[in-house]
């Protein structure tokens, strides 16, 4: 089947319903559910076809990623607060150093494994939405309900409310001015307000900033691994100051003393570790506009995580050589600052809010870069209200629309809850809705593998083991499973909440989509007489998306 792709009339039909008999590769319009790019796929007339820039059709010119920006959109999403505090959560968890340390290791085997099971993923069906489009690959009846469902859980699980308001207080701190909640979240408004208008407006200045603050990133991480390992080494110039306790984190009867063997405490250290390296899967969120899609995500995921993996265990290993275990347990301080302060002075701090201010911004701008393709990819399904406005790249080349809508739900949250519950809340929703997601997507994987999906001809450019992909369903499950666990006796979540409220809230969201699906698909067809039938068209900007027309029944 050709395709014109001369056109630009939306009215121009590209495929009408064809998902059960298309039966090509190329020219996949917004990837076809039930098309699926193989391993052996060729095509006498491109040689990109294996590489999967022919599976979607967005024309050449706007796939302006290649390996180094895919690596660093992965690295720069992975890694921003959390490396420069989280230690200091984890030796609390753990009770010792030892124990730590493999609860850091332990988090990396499991973020190995996620992202072998998203290259699978992302080379079978190279296009932009991630889940969204594993989700509708897999469950597939009833028919766009798993996609409408969806799209409420992605606007959750995009936004950046949390990380804007922490390099607000950053920002502030680096300026010597008391973080207060109004001068915070109004730096956060400024932050959030200069990325829409840097991604949406000045797609390639946007790339080159989030690149060169993934660089900053790994050079001054880098840089603290190394002084704290130099420190280790006893060279000079690099010593403990005199006024603060010396380190003995590493003699070996030190390095275990104080593990704590309750199992709840265990659970909790490697929850946070699991979340510390969240973020393998960004470019699948983008491979629209990846160069050699299938090519780039078998490379740079693997680079990135890599380096995501040495930075944190070297890191870590720095603090514990410069900072005492007594010091971190006791000081209300986060961790990066006792360092710099027991090696440089402590009027080193201000450098240090400016260097986690800086890794924030990279983390925003990497998450909002592919967030906004999400609900563009949304829009090109058709299902959204006004789907051709979210679809588009008008007017500046960019999804405009997707990111918009991400801003002004960030922007709500960073305005609207007070300090307290109300805004831990939101952080633990929306990190609970995206375990929800990826745990449909990690066993319906594993249903793939089975004689019951065998029709859905699953065969992708590249397959991972079995074996890691059953075990990332299980970690995957157990980030569901552990907050439903009450905590310690003498702990709370949240001061005035139930520790599950996040929880049900969760779960109850699916319902909203449930319900759009059911009045939308069935219930009003049902009663003006319709049926929908679903059509590929092109749009003015080269992209295609999907339109529904209303066919009397």
């Amino acid at each position: 089947m050709q395709v014109d792709l001369s056109s630009n009339s939306e009215r121009t039909p590209l495929i009408r319903d064809t998902s059960s008999n298309y039966n090509g590769t190329l020219n996949n319009p917004a990837g076809v559910p039930g098309k699926v790019l193989h391993a052996n796929d060729e095509d006498s007339t491109t040689s990109t076809t294996n590489d999967g820039e022919s599976f979607d059709n967005v024309p050449r010119t706007k796939r302006q990623l290649g390996l180094f920006s895919a690596i660093f959109l992965i690295f720069n999403r992975v890694i921003g607060t959390g490396i420069y505090a989280t230690p200091s959560v984890i030796l609390r968890t753990s009770g010792s150093v030892g124990v730590a340390l493999l609860m850091w290791l332990l988090g990396a085997l499991i973020a190995a494994m996620g992202t072998t099971v998203f290259i699978e993923l992302g080379t079978g069906l190279p296009r932009s939405g991630g889940e969204k489009n594993y989700l509708e690959f897999i469950y597939r009846r009833p028919e766009f309900l798993v996609t409408c469902t969806y799209s409420i859980y992605a606007v959750i699980t995009g936004s950046a409310a949390a990380n804007s308001v922490v390099f607000g207080e950053y920002v502030i701190h680096a300026l010597a001015k008391e973080p207060t909640r109004l001068n915070t979240r109004f730096v956060a408004f400024l932050c959030l307000t200069f990325i829409l208008l840097l991604h949406g407006s000045l797609l390639k200045w946007g790339i080159r900033l989030q690149n060169s603050l993934a660089m900053f990133k790994l050079l001054i991480l880098s840089a603290i691994a190394l002084c704290g390992i130099l420190s280790l080494a006893g060279v000079a110039g690099f010593a403990v100051k005199e006024e603060y306790e010396a380190p003995n984190n590493f003699q070996w009867n030190k390095m275990w003393e104080g593990s704590r063997g309750d199992a709840n405490a265990f659970v909790t250290g490697l929850y946070n570790v699991m979340w510390s390296f969240v973020g393998y899967s960004t470019a699948n969120y983008a491979l629209s506009e990846v160069r050699n899609p299938v090519r780039t995500i078998k490379r740079a995921a693997p680079i990135a995580m890599s380096a995501v993996t040495l930075v944190y265990i070297f890191v870590n290993i720095a603090y514990f050589a410069v900072v005492s275990k007594n010091d971190i347990l006791s000081s209300k301080r986060i961790v990066a600052a006792l360092f710099f302060r027991n090696l440089f002075g402590e009027g080193t701090e201000r450098a240090l809010s400016v260097f986690i201010a800086f890794s924030t911004l990279g983390n925003l701008l990497s998450g909002q870069f592919s967030q906004g393709r999400v609900v563009q990819e949304l829009g090109r399904e058709g299902l959204l209200p006004f789907s051709g406005f979210f679809a588009s790249n008008k007017p500046f080349g960019a999804p405009l629309a997707g990111l918009f809508t991400q801003y002004v739900v960030s922007v709500a949250f960073v305005i609207l809850p007070p300090p307290g519950d109300a805004y831990l809340f939101m952080i633990s929703l929306s990190s609970y809705c995206a375990a929800l997601i990826n745990t449909l997507v990690s066993f319906g994987l594993l249903l793939l593998y089975t004689s019951y999906l065998r029709a859905y001809d699953w065969k992708p450019p590249f397959r991972a083991p079995k074996i890691v992909v059953v075990l990332f369903s299980i970690s995957n499950l157990f980030l569901v499973v552990v907050p439903l666990i009450p905590p310690a006796s003498g702990s709370r979540t949240y001061e005035h909440l139930p520790y599950w409220s996040h929880v049900l809230v969760a779960f109850s969201v699916s319902m909203v989509g449930i319900g759009y699906w059911f009045f939308w698909v069935k219930w009003l067809p049902r009663k003006k007489g319709y049926k929908l039938a679903r059509e590929w068209v092109l749009q003015d900007d080269g992209v295609s998306r999907c339109v529904y027309r209303k066919v009397p029944s």
